[in-house]
């Protein structure tokens, strides 16, 4: 049974719960099942959507012309997100590779350096990062006169996340079908206008999160964060397939936490292995987008919620992370598909 949420998007979720209990009152219970149908479409509390006018039913004069054939086999067709250029994913297979981390970063930099409107989606509804690492702990968007979702913004970013819905100690306990209908609602129903780059931070994995994603959004391409260790590496060419096989170019892959650089005597160690994500992306015929040192500094920035590409803008880490924006912003504006 999925674990409601007890604290109510946007400040207006008492409302809501309040108007619901009014009308349960008033049907004498009658409405509580025709509600919780009503709650797995509806996961995130949002106002009803108006409904499209109807058009007259007219005969037509000719036979209509067939379905489109993701219709046909009865699967979602792709649309592209109101008011948004370009959408990235950022994924890899295992969590604990520094992925948000990343997203966060490129996000930023392609904002504060490359002078775009950068969106970030956190994709992830059970773990969401995002609220801490923009330092937007505690905020909770608002409506519009739409009544769509306002992303919070901070460092140049428009963020929009779970973690801005719920309190921060409560678990989201859903199934797919509501996680499904969620993602869509991030997605549909958030006023993303005027964003040049979408940048959807994915949790790890092949499943239900992704797969919505890639089948109802046209992505202009997926970048692949991975440690050097081979285990880290056999998730992410599980990774690389699922978006090879959905029809999502790959933009690149990342190596995170490549080596370490002792700030006493300078000796550098491979932690977890060398040179494992430039060999995988060789042999896949991927390029490699960044190679990322290991330091405390990306830790304590990230936990204090300000990247390291703003707060220390001349460090090795900020400038790795301004060349793969630069890559990833060119491969994004020249329309390549790699």
């Amino acid at each position: 049974m999925e674990a409601p949420l007890r604290r109510g998007c946007l400040g207006v979720g008492r409302r809501f719960a309040l108007d619901t209990l009014a009308r349960i009152g008033r049907n004498g219970g009658r409405s509580v099942c025709s509600s919780a149908v009503r709650r797995h479409n509806n996961p995130l509390n949002l106002p009803p959507r108006p409904a499209p006018p109807r058009q007259p039913r007219t005969l037509p004069d000719r036979p209509p012309p067939p379905p489109l054939p993701r219709m046909a086999r009865g699967l979602p067709v792709k649309t592209p997100i109101a008011g948004v250029k370009h959408v990235v994913a950022v994924a890899s297979g295992k969590g604990g590779v520094g992925k948000s981390t990343t997203a966060v970063n490129l996000a930023a930099t392609l904002a504060n350096h490359q002078n775009l409107r950068v969106g970030l989606l956190d994709a992830d509804l059970f773990g969401p990062s995002i609220p801490l690492m923009l330092n937007l702990r505690g905020h909770e968007p608002e409506l519009n006169d739409k009544g769509m979702l306002v992303p919070l913004v901070n460092y140049g970013v428009k963020a929009m996340s779970m973690g801005f819905l719920v309190r921060e100690e409560d678990a989201v306990v859903w199934r797919g079908l509501m996680v499904m209908k969620a993602l869509e609602q991030l997605l549909r129903q958030v006023d993303w206008a005027g964003t040049d780059v979408l940048v959807i931070d994915m949790p790890p994995g092949t499943g239900d999160t992704q797969l919505t994603i890639t089948q109802q959004v046209p992505l202009d391409g997926a970048i692949i964060v991975s440690t050097p260790q081979d285990i880290s590496l056999a998730d992410a060419k599980k990774g690389v397939a699922m978006f090879n096989k959905v029809n999502v170019p790959i933009l690149g892959m990342v190596q995170n936490m490549s080596h370490h650089i002792c700030t006493n005597c300078g000796h550098t160690s491979h932690v977890f292995g060398h040179g494992g994500v430039k060999r995988t992306a060789a042999e896949m015929g991927l390029p490699l987008l960044g190679d990322i040192p290991l330091h405390s500094d990306v830790c304590e920035t990230s936990d204090v919620g300000t990247p390291i590409v703003v707060a220390r803008p001349d460090s090795e880490h900020a400038r790795v992370y301004r060349e793969m924006g630069e890559k990833v912003w060119a491969k994004l504006s020249a329309g390549k598909k790699v």
